[in-house]
């Protein structure tokens, strides 16, 4: 479990072909990896991966072909931004939301609009997940926790304030980039309550 706050943001290292799938090494550049222990679950953009191997230089994850068709994991070119979180501890204070590492689709950017020192970012949404994001509600957008200013038919708006651009990947993303999409595991155990009342 995981809370949508960035600790860093890494670099895509190296993608060794193995065995018809794929070994993902990442930089952590300024992840605090001291205490990261052999097969605990890193956050990287959004999908929660398992630290098979590491050094100071490198965390080495196993990305199975489900995950490298359905995230843009399997496309991040060697050197790419990638946001980067640890875990969540019990004791940690839940500044985001709670989140899984299971991304449900991607998304694309529609456009970047400065807003003031804000931006607002327009993302387009499969249709199958528009039901789950509200206004006001939370997003988590490349493992990013982030609040919807707006939805449509289309996708949904966010505003990122300067902190969050100079402290993710959103610093080196453009229109048209795909992004990695969760939404929030509350509208979904919603649903799934209701379905169940409904007899479904």
């Amino acid at each position: 479990m995981f809370t949508g706050l960035v600790q860093a943001v890494g670099r895509i290292a190296d993608r060794d072909a193995r065995g018809g799938d794929v070994r993902l090494c990442v930089d952590p550049r300024d992840l605090p990896i001291a205490e990261v222990v052999l097969g605990e679950s890193i956050a990287v953009s959004g999908v929660c991966l398992t630290v098979v191997s590491f050094d100071a230089r490198k965390l080495a994850f196993d990305v199975s072909n489900e995950t490298l068709a359905l995230t843009t994991l399997g496309a991040l070119p060697i050197g790419a931004a990638v946001n980067l979180e640890r875990a969540l501890r019990p004791s940690d204070r839940l500044g985001g939301h709670f989140v899984s590492g299971h991304v449900d689709g991607l998304g694309h950017v529609l456009s970047i609009i400065d807003d003031a020192r804000s931006q607002r970012w327009r993302f387009a949404a499969p249709h199958a997940l528009l039901r789950y994001i509200a206004s006001k509600g939370s997003i988590c957008v490349d493992g990013v926790s982030l609040t919807v200013n707006a939805v449509d038919a289309e996708g949904f708006e966010v505003n990122l304030i300067p902190h969050t651009l100079a402290h993710t990947a959103f610093a080196s993303t453009r229109v048209g980039d795909a992004v990695n999409l969760e939404v929030d595991l509350l509208a979904r155990y919603v649903e799934r309550l209701l379905k169940a009342e409904n007899g479904e």
